[in-house]
């Protein structure tokens, strides 16, 4: 077993981070408490930090800080290095309390995506975290078709700039300690590039990463968050547009796949009784198989030059 050490030298040079503190997040054994539950122990990244800290200046704070989505990423294991990654993110969670337990509750660390306009936000996303889950800001954007409503405060294509920056400022108030944000639904908001860079450039000053859920082939979000350096990944299968468990299992295939050949995927799915149904029976398999569950952030910090 090895540690994914191979990574550091194109992440300290993309980013152009402090080499200390970022081994320390990621790579190096970890000095943080863990937070249990039935399913086993997964490891916060500065959260649950059992350490004392000394005193700092206010220089060396900013030179060794980490940006967000490395200060809240889930630690990932040792693992082979050749070993297939699969990050599973659940979508529209907060709105229905009981199926965002159930979710939570998945035997594996989930990257969870709570919508921007859900209720009680913050203990709802302290719950997922003492899970062990990462979290997203699932932040709502104008879909093509206009029958579709993506819910209230919508980023969308005919606002100024000014107002797109301030109504995604108002989002990312809505909870903390996440690594990023992705579109709920958003297949226009996402093609128009002009519109799309305003949130690129707010991405990048607040240090967050991008997760394209790709709600259309002519998404431009991921290209520009590639373009300005900006993490992201993009989404490679959609579990659920069927509610079918056996359609729901076949797309968990497909997932596995992706993971065989490009040795990361990404899956979005949201809080169905039989996405979660699927996901309870298909997690353990598929750990046997060899495959290693990740969070969102451990995909941004490798795809970074894969497309």
């Amino acid at each position: 077993m090895i540690r994914l050490l191979f990574f550091i030298g194109f992440f300290f040079s993309f980013f152009d981070l402090a080499g200390t503190a970022c081994a320390q997040a990621y790579f190096s054994p970890s000095e943080h408490t863990s937070e249990k539950n039935l399913w086993g122990e997964f490891e916060t990244a500065g959260l649950f930090s059992g350490k004392k800290k000394t005193a700092k200046t206010e220089p060396e704070e900013k030179e060794n800080a980490l940006p967000p989505w490395l200060e809240h990423a889930v630690s990932v294991p040792d693992m082979e290095e050749d070993a297939p990654m699969i990050a599973i993110v659940i979508d529209d969670l907060g709105l229905n309390r009981k199926m965002t337990k159930a979710v939570l509750s998945l035997p594996a660390p989930i990257t969870a995506a709570f919508l921007a306009y859900a209720d009680d936000l913050p203990d709802q996303t302290e719950q997922a975290r003492l899970k062990g889950h990462e979290l997203l800001l699932h932040t709502p954007m104008e879909p093509v078709n206009s029958r579709f409503n993506p819910g209230p405060d919508a980023l969308r294509s005919e606002m100024s700039a000014e107002e797109i920056e301030e109504t995604l400022d108002a989002m990312l108030e809505a909870f903390s300690d996440y690594v990023g944000i992705n579109n709920h639904m958003g297949s226009k908001f996402t093609s128009d590039k002009q519109a799309f860079e305003v949130v690129i450039r707010k991405l990048k000053e607040k240090g967050l990463l991008f997760l394209d859920s790709l709600t259309s082939g002519r998404s431009v979000a991921w290209k520009l968050a590639r373009d300005e350096h900006v993490p992201y990944a993009v989404r490679d299968v959609f579990l659920d547009n069927s509610q079918d468990e056996e359609d729901i299992m076949n797309q968990l295939a497909l997932l596995e796949k992706h993971a065989v050949n490009r040795r990361t995927a990404v899956a979005i799915g949201h809080p169905h009784a039989t996405t979660i149904n699927a996901l309870k029976k298909w997690i353990p398999k598929a750990k046997e198989k060899g495959f290693v569950f990740v969070p969102i952030s451990m995909i941004a910090l490798v795809r970074q030059d894969a497309f």
